[in-house]
Order: C-alpha cells, then structure tokens, then sequence
C-alpha cells in the first residue's frame, strides 16, 4: 500500500503519518529529507526526531529518493518519507533549476527530472507499505519571485504524479484527515 498524505504547514499531516506507520504492525524506518542547515532547521529536525519511537529505524536521503527506497523496502517494512516537499527544495538547489528561474530561463535540470521520474516510477514496484509525506502549497498566492513560482507549480505537479500512483491519498486540515483517493473496496 502507497499512500500519500497532503496539507499545509502545521496541519497535523505528520502526526498522522506516524500514527499509520505505528499502526501498521511493520517495522518502520522513518525516511528524512531534510538538511538542518541553521538552527532553527535543527530544532524542526530534533522535534520530529524526539517524538518518534525509539525502535523506528532513521536513514537520510537528500536527493536520491527512488534509489534509497529500492535500496531499503521489504515487505515487512512500512517506510515513512517526510517529506517531499523538502526533497523537492534540495533537488531545485542540488542542480541548476533554482538559477535558471532566477535568471528568467527555461528549466533544464536531468537530475531534477530524473529523480522525480524515478520516485514516481518506483513506488509501484515497492514492496511494503509507504507513506510519504508532503505540502499542499498551491492554495496561496501566486508567488512573486520567480524561484519561488517555480517551487509551487513543481510541487503542485509532483504532489499529482505521486498521488496519480498512490491506493491511498489524504488530505489533513487543522489536524483532520479527509480521504480523498481510497484503494478500490
């Protein structure tokens, strides 16, 4: 089962994405993103940290998702990726699609393409259960600065991909889920 699960900052969606890893009798590993490069990064990344069970497995991957995932899924593992939305900032600055939105130029980034079409390609093939994790960003305004439009409609793309393959697809608003795809009964 691949499920995703959306919302906006602080909507819970994380809470929950923990609660059904716990509840799915699997062994866990908590897949992060993130990169604490300041302090407050840090102390985002030792909340979630803390809060986690103590047996959960933790492994990091910054750009290379799909690989990571074929590396480490198993049927009796439930793999919680929090988040997308990080992965996506790391693959925009990893490359060249940050400066070539800055500079007003068309995106031409393999290894932002690449990755995402790998990630999207792979969770079909996964065994085990995953659940990613990621912001719904596309409910604002459009973004003036042009790194910034980018990220938004890059995202607001991804989250489709990746929800177009998941069984299981929730949204979270003020801490409550809402389904919105279910696997067929």
């Amino acid at each position: 089962m691949k499920e995703l699960i959306i919302g906006g900052a602080r909507s819970g969606k994380s809470l929950l994405a923990e609660k059904r890893a716990k509840e799915s009798g699997l062994k866990v590993v908590y897949l992060a993103t993130a990169q604490a490069l300041d302090g407050e990064m840090a102390r985002r990344v030792a909340h979630h940290r803390e809060r986690r069970p103590a047996e959960w497995g933790c492994v990091e991957e910054h750009l290379h998702l799909a690989a990571k995932l074929r590396e480490i899924a198993a049927p009796d593992t439930c793999i919680l990726i929090d988040c997308l939305t990080l992965w996506l900032s790391n693959l925009l600055f990893a490359g060249e699609a940050a400066k070539q939105a800055e500079a007003g130029e068309a995106i031409d980034c393999p290894l932002f393409h690449q990755q995402i079409g790998d990630l999207v390609a792979a969770l079909p093939e996964l065994p085990g259960r995953i659940i990613l994790v990621s912001n719904e960003v596309g409910w604002g305004i459009v973004p003036m600065h042009p790194v910034s439009r980018l990220f938004a409609d890059e995202q607001g793309r991804l989250n489709q991909r990746v929800a177009a393959v998941c069984d299981q697809v929730t949204l979270v608003a003020a801490g409550l889920p809402l389904t919105l795809k279910s696997p067929p009964a």
